[in-house]
């Protein structure tokens, strides 16, 4: 629910802060008074549109604020994490500024966020009733959500949607061969060649770089075995002089001198570890030139391996090393081609899929049939108690081309009075109408809608006497459920409420005008209930049946 909302410098407000509660909450004023600048501010801090035009004259910029308690378990939470914003508090601030040149900047709970993020979070958040274009329930897709969630068919549609989305998709699949299916063939030709090509010559993983290294070993195998045995008869067989033998000797000799003078032992040290790589240097190379052979058979297997591979990796446009992740790739592109291109397996797929849906549609028809009767009726009843005597609600399920919302369009439609065509919801001639018939669904859903806090401006237009007071009474019950706000001009409705706002305007030294909303107590509201009963004087009378209509 909204709790408190702060508009600084917006049209005529200079700096106002609000406290709101829970419940039925209304705002009265005298004509002119701006009673409707608190929608029009929390409308721009839900994402509405904004110039600046909405700049309070000699200011820079308007800035509004909504801050929202949220329930624990709100699906509000999801959305909030899903978009990365913080939900660590269980609250929610919505902040919009607007500079005199039209640019805005729009927050969520402290963090930048887009209009978009601003509207679609507001929508969740608050449902404006009023005589504006903006009201949701003129939307088609909030009349078919409405009816769908007022009777709990939501996992339903989302059943409908997926059946949906997978009868489409092999739809699309068997079309497109259709269209092209002279080139699919053609390319499936030319893949299934490709395909064999590399499987014959199974290219692996690494190959390319082990059987290089096999061939230069190979290729150079005489050369090294010489150089090795050069190196190893240097070292230690050598019938001249061997560097081994000759490390040993010089370590013997200056071992024995060593009694003499110690300042050889540095020079002593430094051999010891020159032998012992020298050592390690021998067996190293007895180890290589024993494994070492020549084997011309198997360098002309390698050599025509390595051929084999460079033809392939020309021919198929990638190195080498890529050869592997070629075949994987086509082999992969093949199989998919083959399953596209089997029209019978896709035609029977498209069947069933589509046999799948029209099962699933026709059962949500039939249970929207079924909740659009009993939702028609029980706004009917209601329109009777609402100046709409004679007028009638129902819920039209048209027929139409199957979608992911079904195979019809839900609209919502109106006869205002006995006698009349019902017509569109939308084509509603009279705003006064329409805000009633919005505020009798409203309170009939109320149990069904997730919207915390319910907004009505001027709802009461064109009633008055009992009626207003069932309108009233009816505000009242919603705000048992919810919170209800609401902008009027009737002491029947204004008495029904918890918390009472008077909106006014004062005029400043410098001769500007600004507009102020403040709460009443007990005594305040009694003097503005009677105010809207009477005319310029207020009599005791008047105060009186104030007090009755606020059963004080």
């Amino acid at each position: 629910m909204l709790r408190t909302l702060v508009i600084r410098d917006f049209v005529i407000v200079d700096a106002i802060e609000l406290e709101l509660s829970s419940g039925f909450s209304v705002f009265t004023g005298e004509t002119g008074a701006g009673k409707s600048i608190l929608i029009d501010a929390l409308t721009l801090a839900l994402g509405g549109r904004a110039d600046g035009s909405v700049v309070r004259e000699g200011a820079l910029k308007a800035d509004i604020s909504a801050e929202f308690d949220l329930q624990v378990g709100s699906s509000i939470y999801a959305w909030l994490e899903e978009q990365a914003f913080n939900t660590e508090d269980q609250m929610v601030m919505l902040r919009r500024v607007v500079d005199v040149g039209g640019r805005s900047k729009a927050f969520i709970n402290g963090g930048a966020a887009t209009i978009t993020q601003l509207r679609d979070l507001g929508e969740l958040l608050v449902d404006i009733h009023g005589q504006h274009a903006h009201q949701s329930l003129l939307k088609t897709d909030a009349q078919r959500l409405l009816l769908d969630t007022q009777a709990g068919l939501l996992e339903q549609v989302s059943a409908v949607a997926l059946a949906f989305k997978n009868w489409r998709a092999v739809k699309r699949r068997r079309e497109e061969f259709e269209q092209n299916a002279k080139n699919v063939l053609l390319e499936r030709e030319r893949l299934e060649w490709q395909v064999g090509e590399l499987e014959k010559l199974a290219p692996k993983t690494g190959e390319w770089t082990l059987i290089s290294n096999e061939h230069s070993r190979l290729s150079h195998a005489a050369s090294l075995i010489e150089g090795a045995q050069h190196a190893l008869d240097a070292l230690s067989e050598s019938e001249s002089s061997p560097m081994l033998s000759q490390v040993v000797a010089i370590e013997q000799k200056l071992g024995k001198l060593l009694d003499i003078d110690e300042n050889l032992k540095p020079v002593l040290e430094a051999l010891e570890p020159a032998r012992i790589q020298l050592q390690e240097a021998v067996y190293a190379l007895n180890d290589y030139v024993s494994k070492l052979e020549l084997d011309p058979q198997r360098l002309r297997e390698v050599d025509a391996r390595l051929e084999a591979l460079h033809s392939a990796a020309r021919k198929f446009h990638v190195t080498p090393e890529e050869l592997p992740e070629e075949f994987v790739k086509l082999s992969e592109h093949l199989q998919q081609l083959a399953h596209a291109t089997d029209m019978d397996a896709l035609r029977e797929q498209e069947e069933k899929l589509h046999l799948e849906y029209m099962a699933l549609a026709k059962k949500l028809t039939t249970a929207r049939t079924k909740a659009a009767a009993a939702l028609g009726k029980a706004v009917t009843a209601a329109m009777q108690d609402l100046s709409m005597a004679g007028g009638s609600f129902a819920i039209a399920l048209n027929e139409a081309e199957p979608s992911a919302h079904g195979v019809e369009q839900i609209e919502f439609l109106v006869a205002g009075h006995a006698g009349t065509t019902p017509r569109p919801l939308a084509k509603v001639a009279s705003g006064g109408e329409l805000a009633r018939i919005a505020l009798a669904i409203s309170v009939i859903a109320s149990s069904s809608t997730a919207t915390p806090t319910l907004i009505f401006d001027e709802v009461d237009s064109g009633i008055g006497g009992a009626v207003a007071e069932v309108v009233g009474r009816l505000l009242k019950r919603l705000g048992h459920d919810r919170q209800v706000l609401c902008v009027t001009h009737l002491p029947q409705v204004a008495s029904q409420a918890a918390q009472h706002f008077q909106v006014s305007k004062a005029t400043q030294e410098n001769g500007k005008t600004i507009s102020r909303i403040a709460p009443l107590d007990a005594n305040l509201r009694v003097e503005e209930i009677a105010r809207m009963l009477g005319g310029v004087e207020i009599t005791a009378t008047t105060r009186q049946h104030a007090r009755e209509l606020l059963s004080l």
